[in-house]
């Protein structure tokens, strides 16, 4: 009974999100509770941009939960799974369709306390309880600083309701506004895993396939590009942030797709696309390019659920997530090859697919930001390289004897192959996402560059891994440049060192203190104890002492 239950809740939420689409912009409030200050209000907002995602989101969690039928069949826990995908779907859609800043955030916690769980699905694993932590401490860390630029903004405005934050943007200080705007970029690194509190979006994929595609496809890092986008004129009011989240769009791009390019585990590869690929948007939208950062959140959410559904069949079938156990699968599972090949395409930007479009119409408005636009362009080249090895080294060569996932599965994985080939021309509607011939070109052509690279060294040895020829480089890459050696080193020792002191300080200061004060109690105890010996005749005789005082008490001050 709970995979219909779970399958029809998410089916209604998207017929409403759909319904929702053809309605218009409107808001809706009601004030929660008086504050005595700046109130509190719940409500519902909706534009083009909120209905948009909603549709994304819904869509993506219907294709989800109808696949984690198959995919989950066999699993005991698969009731509290299907429980906790819907409510990662509610708290995105929180997020999306809230009026006001707080509401938006409730939804944001929510996302990442589910995160904690379906990341942790496999709870009986030391890794995957492991890698649920580091997650959760990682992008509550960056929560803190987003919970904090909500209060900047909202105090400064004198309301949290989103449409009144914006509309007070011009009459706030120039400070006010960089410290509101950094203090978001805090938590929305930390949500869409951008250097430098990335590293715990490759070790999530210790979850379940459906988690991963989930998380990096409709929610949770999705939300960090989507909150940029909606609060858009607080960061075009503050350049400064622009300029931040450029830097770190830029090194987290080029340094993702470099151990991309270097990974033997199927899923951190598309794990580490997807921090590349979330840079693609927010250097989009550091060059002023919202439409385009939007129409790539759109594209990527299609052929990024397409290819972890796709890596979650062929892990099942072959048992392994690593690509040495892969190989020979294109004849043994040819519909997981078509619809796979389909999404490595998107993720490459070869044409037609949804991602040459919205990826060119990104590269195309940073073409005036050099710094941005080269990283882009490099970016390209390096994300047709990882995913042309990955494509090969999973499909082709000899590999394991193995069937094709059962139709409840592959049947997903048909229609997200649909929508990532052809949702590109829909932008053909709007100018700023039309194909710009120098910029298309040269995508094009660097992603040609990437595939002939490692295609032809692949060819002279099939059996070998392309990259083995980058020797100590490959080490570098496939650590993320040693950033968690460096975290571990310095941050978590310290964290420790704290730790330790402040269990020592406990221990011998208000340890001791209680284990005092229970002495001493028991001591008073033991004097008061002795008054209640049972012998009556001291009874009388500390009644009639008692009487004798307090008649001298009497005489003495009268």
């Amino acid at each position: 009974m709970t995979a219909p239950l779970a399958v029809l809740g998410t089916a209604i939420s998207a017929a409403g999100a759909i319904v929702l689409a053809f309605l218009g912009a409107f808001e809706t409030r009601v004030t929660l509770t008086p504050t005595g200050t700046i109130p509190v209000t719940i409500g519902l907002r909706a534009d083009d941009l909120s209905t948009m995602v909603a549709v994304m989101v819904t869509l993506v969690a219907l294709a989800i939960q109808v696949y984690s039928v198959g995919y989950m069949k066999h699993d005991v826990r698969y009731p509290a799974f299907a429980a906790l995908v819907g409510l990662f779907t509610l708290a995105m859609l929180t997020v999306v369709l809230a009026a006001d800043l707080l509401m938006l955030y409730v939804g944001w916690e929510i996302m990442g306390v589910c995160s904690y769980f379906l990341i942790g699905h496999h709870w009986e694993k030391p890794h995957a309880t492991a890698a649920a932590i580091k997650s959760f401490l990682m992008t509550r860390f960056g929560d803190v600083g987003f919970l904090f630029g909500i209060f900047v903004l909202g105090v400064a405005a004198g309301s949290f309701r989103i449409t009144d934050v914006i509309a007070a943007v011009p009459a706030m200080t120039s400070g006010t506004v960089l410290t509101g705007a950094l203090l978001l970029l805090v938590g929305v690194v930390g949500k869409a895993a951008q250097f430098p509190l990335h590293s715990w979006l490759p070790d999530a994929m210790a979850g379940p396939a459906p988690v991963s595609a989930l998380i990096h496809a409709a929610t949770m890092v999705a939300a960090g590009a989507y909150v940029v986008a909606l609060l858009y004129p607080v960061f075009l009011s503050a350049p400064l942030a622009l300029d931040v989240l450029a830097v770190v769009a830029v090194i987290s791009m080029i340094g993702a797709a470099l151990a991309a390019l270097v990974t033997d585990d199927l899923k951190r590869v598309l794990a580490y696309s997807t921090i590349s690929q979330l840079s693609v948007m927010f250097a989009a939208l550091a060059v002023g390019g919202r439409t385009q950062a939007i129409a790539h959140l759109l594209s990527h959410a299609a052929f990024k659920a397409l290819l972890f559904l796709c890596s979650g069949a062929v892990i099942i079938a072959v048992g392994s997530n690593l690509m040495t156990r892969m190989g020979g699968l294109r004849r043994r599972m040819p519909l997981s090859f078509l619809t796979m090949t389909v999404g490595f395409a998107a993720l490459a930007g070869i044409p037609p697919t949804a991602g040459f479009f919205s990826k060119d119409a990104v590269v195309a408005s940073a073409e005036h930001h050099w710094f941005v636009f080269v990283a882009l362009l490099l970016t390209v080249g390096l994300t047709a390289a990882y995913t042309t090895r990955a494509w090969l080294r999973t499909f082709f060569g000899s590999g394991p004897d193995v069937r094709e996932a059962p139709k409840l599965m592959t049947v997903p994985l048909v229609l997200l192959a649909v929508v990532a080939l052809l949702l590109g021309f829909a932008g053909l509607w709007f100018d700023e996402l039309r194909p710009e011939l120098l910029s298309a070109v040269l995508s094009v052509v660097l992603a040609g560059v990437g595939v002939a690279a490692v295609y032809l060294v692949w060819r002279r040895d099939p059996a070998k891994d392309p990259v083995d020829s980058l020797g100590r480089l490959r080490g570098v890459f496939g650590s993320a440049f040693g950033t968690d050696t460096l975290y571990e080193r310095t941050i978590a020792r310290g964290v420790m060192r704290v730790a330790d002191e402040v269990v020592r300080v406990d221990d011998s200061v208000v340890g001791r203190t209680v284990r005092g004060t229970g002495r001493g109690t028991r001591s008073l105890g033991g004097l008061l104890r002795r008054a209640q010996n049972g012998n009556a005749q001291f009874y009388v005789t500390a009644l009639l002492a008692g009487v004798v005082v307090i008649a001298v008490g009497v005489v003495i001050l009268r």
